[in-house]
């Protein structure tokens, strides 16, 4: 717990941190107060946050510390990013990371060979892939599909081994493969021609969700009230919403790297499909990495409703290129994000009381 507690402030603080760049890439007259900070607002996000939590949870899990090696690489990686130090060392912390993480897969593969294991592997891997562009200078909207395919297969993998428990057919889980191979494709085919590879990832991701929405346990689940029927409306709401980001990516193929539409097609995945997995999840994986007790409150539903709504303002003021409604919608986004929090801090307290 010593370990646990200091890696998750530093997810905190890269949160903060990423929120922070967020507002002020979109105009918002906050401090600057590091000037390359709005640039690291999507490493702050996937690496320091995202990366950080992910690589704790299967550190608590796999039980070896030298799994620990992910999440204080990230830790150490968004460090140089909030403080201003030299961005290439936390472009190395973090593809060391990415390598820890998929080492933790290998092994969780090895003691069961599976294909929810392989495809996290395939996913930490491409957070290793993508890390070497950005090391080497390119543009990051060139590395955001790399990350993207780390995020979606690393938490479409999670939902395939729980979905175990419907008893897929052959047939059902090789389509799930088919899925991720087009995905994959399209990164791949990027390499030579980008807006291509976009498109084809495009129907990847769209074809993913759709299997998602229709094998997924939390069809079976969003009739149960509870913790249950939170987190099954959360899981389903982020599939909508990565279906609408691979039919973004198709459309928009071409603008894959500023304005409006690239704001759309990158937000309706890391904010509507991720951070609904993030506030599904929280209540489950919160406990078993700190081992405080978070009782389920209704007002859970505050913060998942302030962020599909607010994302609605923000990529419907994307598709028809209103400035003020994606800075509002983008402030309301964060608000959502930071209610997510206070909730979960107002729980743990309460979930202490009781004790």
């Amino acid at each position: 717990m010593r370990v646990r507690f200091p890696l998750m402030a530093f997810a905190g603080f890269s949160l903060i941190g990423a929120l922070w760049a967020g507002l002020l890439r979109l105009g918002w007259d906050l401090p600057l107060l590091v000037p390359t900070l709005p640039v690291s607002h999507g490493p702050l996000m996937v690496v320091g946050f995202l990366g950080t939590l992910i690589g704790l949870e299967r550190a608590v899990a796999l039980e070896r510390g030298w799994a620990y090696g992910v999440p204080l690489l990230t830790a150490m990686s968004s460090l140089f990013l909030l403080v201003g130090l030299p961005a290439y060392i936390g472009h190395i912390l973090a593809a060391a990371a990415g390598c820890f993480l998929a080492a933790i897969f290998i092994e969780l593969f090895r003691r069961q060979p599976s294909v929810h294991f392989m495809t996290m592997g395939i996913g930490a891997l491409l957070w290793v892939i993508g890390a070497l562009p950005w090391r080497a200078g390119y543009p990051l909207h060139q590395v955001v599909p790399w990350w993207t395919g780390f995020l979606v297969l690393m938490i479409a993998g999670e939902r395939l081994e729980l979905s175990r428990l419907l008893g897929l057919s052959a047939w059902d889980r090789l389509k799930f493969l088919l899925a991720d191979g087009i995905f994959l494709s399209g990164l791949v085919v990027s390499l030579a021609t980008f807006a291509l590879g976009v498109w084809i990832s495009g129907v990847g991701l769209t074809a993913l969700a759709f299997w998602l929405l229709r094998y997924d346990m939390a069809r079976r689940t969003i009739r149960q009230g509870g913790l249950a029927g939170f987190m099954a409306v959360s899981l389903l709401l982020g599939y909508v919403w990565l279906g609408i980001g691979g039919i973004l990516w198709m459309l928009f193929a071409g603008s894959f790297s500023a304005g409006f539409y690239y704001d759309a097609m990158l937000h309706s995945i890391f904010l509507g499909f991720v951070f609904s997995m993030i506030f599904a999840h929280a209540p489950i994986i919160l406990p078993s990495v700190t081992g405080m007790t978070m009782p389920f409150q209704r007002l859970f539903y505050a913060h998942l409703a302030l962020l599909h709504l607010s994302l609605l303002l923000r990529v419907g003021g994307d598709l028809i290129s209103s400035r003020p409604a994606q800075q509002w919608g983008g402030l309301l986004n964060a608000l959502a994000i930071l209610l997510f929090l206070a909730n979960n801090v107002r729980t743990v307290i309460l979930g202490r009381s009781r004790l």
